[in-house]
């Protein structure tokens, strides 16, 4: 039971016998006591005046002396107008450090039973992944052990979109102009090289259209036209048909960007527990089309292409089937989401997807409702903003992403040039030294992407990110190192962590209510799902610690017991940053 819990239910018992009349719900409204105010809750007494038929000052001083007599934790109280500020006692709050302190996975919820499946990444496979898959890729991830602490079986899915036109446009470009080219022979990363022949593809393109438009042709007739993208509209036909030429030049390119994929999410500290691939979903989505014209939610248009009617919803007509048979996003979402409810009896599935498809998921689950599924108000579109640079915005077709690769590497390397201006790792052994390196780079990369409310656009900028004094992923891993630094130096002076019920200063007690509230934002932010409302969390609490480690003694405090007292009260909290910053994802260094 929460301290609140126990306040409240106290207080009702207090009102009834002081006033013989029961609270009515919404009149006792505890809140946490001002900072300019002497107190930790504070009790709004006028809506109890209904009651008392007396004064703010006297209700709150009647039940205040009432309160004070009957909980041994109000250590005292005070008045103000019609606010009464209660005063918890330095034991209480010694018991809450002590019982913390004694928690072998602090923070961790109950199991739910809920089972919840989170896709995200999905990438496709005719392009590197990029600055706008890493915030995905690292949302998707955090949001899943985010909701794992809140208590819940969290599935972590990929869904690979491994055929399409896309994938034909690299497959062409690499049949014309690479010469037998393969990551083996360039030395080129397998997703690199794959993702150099779409942009080839697209060069291709705008030369075809450019010399369409100067021979007279309009150009948005030039742009349905270009032979080069005709070819790839017949490979694609070729693909579904089962053509073995094709399907093996899309096994081989597809090969080498799973094995580059892979290196990436190795890199990034990502796991799945499922990979699905587009071209083994897409054809029980086309079943399921054939079933919804069966039962008359869709429509044949006289081309073969197949629709589904939106319009009297507020929406438009949604594509299900092209004239040439082949299949769309829509087709394989219709057939992934029904594969995976079907196999899981999934509670919640979850899809983290950029907002640029909020309208595709809006229409997702209509159509699904349509079709009759149960579990079609179950589907919920994390939807999350772009990332953009001081440069502005990125464009895989015309080769002007910021590889994810590439950006790892450059945070490396500026973590690298920062701790060696500190001057701090001298005694690190090499190996040790890129251990660190890569440590605070991920971190850095990680905190001030996840930092961010999920739903807002965002600015990255990398030499900000890894700044050892702001609200970053640095600051906190320092933080940390600090307070490691000092519970070594107390093991070689022989002194223990221990809580012995000492009196509390005031930042103490500060400190151990922001560490007691953990449990509560981890379940506020899984409700949100925003690894955002975590990441400002461990901020803050890293921050109080330094302010601490300021202003109190603690190595050097002469009495043992208070000494003793603050390194239980260090370790705990070094404790929660790092369940906090492991949910998102980030490790903490033991020295830097």
């Amino acid at each position: 039971m929460t301290l609140e819990q126990i306040i409240t239910d106290k207080l009702r018992n207090v009102v009834k016998e002081i006033y013989l009349s029961d609270a009515a719900d919404g009149m006792i409204q505890l809140q946490s006591t001002r900072k300019d105010f002497d107190g930790d809750l504070t009790l709004v007494v006028f809506p109890l005046l209904k009651l008392s038929k007396k004064s703010p000052e006297q209700t709150a001083e009647e039940i205040g002396k009432a309160l004070k007599d009957k909980l041994d934790l109000i250590d005292s109280y005070n008045v103000i107008k019609g606010f009464l500020n209660l005063k918890i006692s330095s034991a209480y709050w010694n018991d809450v450090l002590s019982e913390i302190s004694k928690s072998s996975d602090y923070g961790q919820a109950p199991s739910t039973g809920k089972t919840i499946m989170i896709e995200f990444s999905s990438p496709n496979t005719n392009k590197p992944l990029h600055l706008g898959h890493i915030r995905n890729i690292l949302l998707g991830s955090s949001v899943a052990d985010l909701l794992s602490a809140a208590g819940h079986n969290v599935m972590k899915v990929n869904l690979v979109n491994d055929r399409g036109i896309h994938i034909c446009k690299s497959m062409l470009a690499w049949e014309k102009t690479a010469n037998g080219k393969t990551p083996e022979s360039s030395g080129i990363k397998g997703d690199h090289l794959v993702g150099d022949y779409y942009v080839a593809f697209n060069n291709l393109y705008k030369e075809e259209v450019d010399r369409l438009v100067q021979s007279g042709m309009p150009k948005e007739e030039a742009e349905k036209n270009a032979p080069v993208l005709k070819e790839a509209q017949a490979m694609l036909v070729k693909w579904e048909n089962g053509d073995r030429q094709v399907r093996d030049l899309w096994q081989m390119m597809n090969g080498w960007v799973y094995a580059g994929f892979d290196q990436t999410y190795r890199r990034l500290g990502i796991t799945f527990d499922k990979t699905y691939y587009e071209s083994q979903t897409y054809l029980s989505g086309k079943s399921i089309v054939k079933e919804g014209l069966e039962k008359g939610v869709f429509e044949k248009h006289e081309d073969g292409s197949v629709w589904c009617d939106l319009t009297a919803d507020g929406l438009d007509k949604k594509l299900l089937l092209r004239a040439d048979g082949t299949s769309v996003y829509m087709t394989q979402d219709l057939g992934t989401a029904k594969q995976r409810f079907d196999e899981y009896n999934l509670d919640e599935h979850i899809y983290v997807v950029g907002n640029e498809q909020n309208y595709h998921f809006q229409v997702l689950k209509l159509v699904l409702k349509k079709l009759g599924f149960p579990w079609a108000d179950s589907i919920y579109h994390l939807s999350y903003g772009m990332v953009e640079l001081p440069e502005g915005k990125m464009k895989s077709r015309e080769g002007t992403v910021v590889d994810a690769d590439d950006l790892i590497d450059d945070m490396y390397s500026t973590a690298k040039e920062t701790s060696l201006k500190l001057g701090k790792i001298d005694s690190m052994s090499a190996k040790q030294q890129d251990e660190l390196f890569e440590m605070v780079g991920l971190g850095a990369l990680k905190y001030f992407i996840l930092k961010v409310d999920p739903k807002k656009t965002m600015l990255f900028d990398p030499k900000e990110s890894i700044d050892f004094n702001g609200n970053t992923g640095p600051f906190i891993q320092y933080t940390y190192a600090r307070i490691k630094s000092i519970l070594r130096k107390a093991c070689d002076s022989g002194f223990v962590p221990a809580i012995t019920k000492s009196p509390l200063e005031d930042k103490e007690v500060s400190i151990i209510k922001m560490i007691s509230a953990f449990p509560a934002r981890i379940s506020e932010a899984a409700n949100a799902y925003s690894p955002a409302m975590i990441a400002n969390y461990a901020y803050d609490l890293a921050k109080e610690f330094n302010q601490y480690y300021h202003d109190i003694s603690i190595l050097r405090e002469s009495d043992a017991a208070v000494r003793d007292q603050r390194l239980a009260l260090v370790s705990v909290i070094a404790t929660v940053l790092e369940k906090a910053m492991g949910i998102l994802g980030i490790r903490l260094p033991e020295r830097m």
